[in-house]
């Protein structure tokens, strides 16, 4: 089953550009695009999807940009996954936007395998709030990664395509394995890990180098 997704901003390249990154991911589908806060909350009205991806200052009429159309967002959906998108890395505003029940936060100086990772954790019930070491310019939530030196070659492989947006079976097919082989590799190091939730996975992938570059 793919995750439906709405993309929001007011920058016509930007949205173009990232919808042809996403739209190669099998795993995702994207129902919508919107240039401003009006459109967005009209799709929205209409259209039933899992994660909506949007810019934080987003021009409009009624509705505003910001706070205001967020809540307004989360109030007339209260179920729907958000992830803002944004220019404003500021980690005060972060807070604030979880305190609305924004499910993750990400700079649009971030790569774009990070959104991809954001999405597929927010999807399966994580929140997202990266951080960056202002002394080192990495990203990540754990201040100490966990080592993923127990992992073996293959399962470390596995793991690689799964937080990349394949799917077990698609994995199967690309490494020439049975999808049973792939599955317990997937278990076998999500054990090793200590991580029971595939959000868990993806937030593990992201803040320890394991996501790939797209």
């Amino acid at each position: 089953m793919k995750i439906r997704l709405l993309l929001a901003d007011d920058h016509p390249a930007l949205l173009a550009g990232l919808m042809h990154e996403l739209v190669k991911l099998p795993t995702l589908e994207i129902l919508g695009t919107a240039l401003d806060s009006d459109t967005l909350v009209e799709l929205l009205h209409k259209t039933e999807c899992d994660v909506l991806v949007t810019d934080y200052v987003m021009p409009g009429g009624k509705y505003g940009d910001g706070i205001g159309l967020l809540s307004h967002i989360r109030r007339v959906k209260p179920q729907l996954k958000i992830v803002v998108f944004t220019t404003l890395e500021n980690q005060a505003l972060t807070q604030e936007l979880a305190k609305l029940g924004v499910n993750g936060v990400l700079g649009k100086t971030q790569h774009t395998s990070q959104l991809i990772s954001a999405i597929h954790a927010v999807y399966a019930g994580s929140n997202y709030f990266p951080t960056k070491d202002l002394i080192t310019g990495h990203s990540g939530i754990m201040q100490n990664p966990v080592p993923n030196l127990t992992l073996t070659k293959r399962e470390m492989e596995v793991i690689r395509l799964y937080v990349s947006g394949l799917s077990v079976n698609e994995i199967a097919s690309q490494l020439h394995r049975t999808k049973q082989t792939i599955s317990s590799q997937k278990a076998s190091a999500m054990r090793k890990l200590g991580i029971s939730r595939d959000a868990d996975l993806f937030r593990f992938a992201f803040e320890s180098g394991i996501a790939p570059n797209q």
